[in-house]
C-alpha cells in the first residue's frame, strides 16, 4: 500500500505534484503549530505596509485543520488539478502554470473587495470549472445520490456548501474567475474578430521548456470521468 502510495505521488505531473504539497504542508504545519493561519491569511495592509508578500501565496494553500473540509477540498483540488494537466493541459506546463498566475491574480484583486482570508477553496472550485467547460459530455455522479453532466458539477458543490451553512461568496468567486479564464482562453478567440488575450509570457514558457527538454513524454490517457469517488 505504502509502495502503491509513492508510485501514485511520484507519477504525479509537476505543477500538481507542486501545488498539492505544498497544501498538505502547510495544512500540516499549522497542525504542529510550527506557523499560525494568522501568518497565511490574506491582508493587504499587511502584504503593502509589513512587506509580508507571502500572504498572496499562503492564502492559496490552507483549508483549515484536518478534517472533511480538508479532506474535501485536497481530494478534488488533486484530482481536476491532475486531469487539467494530464488533460487539455498537456506537454503545456507553462500555459498550466500562466492559468495558476491568471487565476490567483485575478483572485487577489476580488478578494481586496469581498474581505475573504483564504482563496484556496476558490482555486480549485476555478479548477473545477474549468476542467467541466472542457468536457461538457462527461456524466458525474455525486455522493451516488445526484447524476449529471459536468458542466453543472461547480453549482452542485456550491449547493452543497450552501447545505453544509458555508458562505457561497468563495465559490461564487472560483466560478466568476474559472469562466472568466474559459472565455478568454476557449470562447472568444474563436469568434468573429476574437482573438486570443492570455498569452503565456515567454519567460515562463523557457522555463519550462527548458525543463522538460530531455524529458520523455509518455502518450495522452483517455480523459474520462474520475473514478474512485463518488461524489464527483
Amino acid at each position: 500500500m505504502a509502495h502503491e502510495l509513492q508510485q501514485e505521488y511520484m507519477d504525479m505531473p509537476i505543477i500538481t505534484k507542486a501545488y498539492t504539497t505544498a497544501c498538505v504542508l502547510t495544512t500540516t504545519a499549522v497542525q504542529l503549530d510550527l506557523v499560525s493561519p494568522f501568518q497565511l491569511y490574506f491582508n493587504p495592509d499587511l502584504i503593502i505596509k509589513n512587506y509580508q508578500v507571502w500572504r498572496l501565496v499562503t492564502t492559496f494553500l490552507f483549508f483549515g485543520g484536518f478534517g472533511f473540509n480538508f479532506l474535501f477540498n485536497i481530494i478534488f483540488t488533486y484530482r481536476y488539478c491532475r486531469m487539467l494537466e494530464e488533460g487539455s493541459f498537456r506537454n503545456r506546463p507553462a500555459d498550466f502554470f500562466f492559468m495558476f498566475l491568471f487565476g490567483g491574480a485575478l483572485m487577489i484583486v476580488i478578494a481586496v473587495f469581498v474581505n475573504l482570508l483564504f482563496l484556496g477553496q476558490a482555486f480549485t472550485i476555478m479548477l473545477v470549472y474549468v476542467w467541466s467547460r472542457r468536457n461538457p459530455y462527461i456524466r458525474m455522479n455525486f455522493f451516488g445520490l445526484l447524476n449529471f453532466q459536468a458542466p453543472y458539477l461547480p453549482w452542485v458543490l456550491l449547493g452543497f456548501s450552501l447545505l453544509l451553512g458555508n458562505s457561497i461568496m468563495v465559490d461564487l468567486m472560483g466560478i466568476a474567475v474559472g469562466h472568466v479564464y474559459y472565455f478568454l482562453e476557449d470562447v472568444f478567440p474563436n469568434q468573429p474578430g476574437g482573438m486570443r488575450l492570455l498569452k503565456t509570457p515567454w519567460i515562463i514558457k523557457y522555463i519550462f521548456e527548458s525543463q522538460n527538454a530531455n524529458t520523455v513524454q509518455s502518450p495522452p490517457p483517455p480523459e474520462e470521468r474520475p473514478g474512485g469517488f463518488q461524489w464527483g
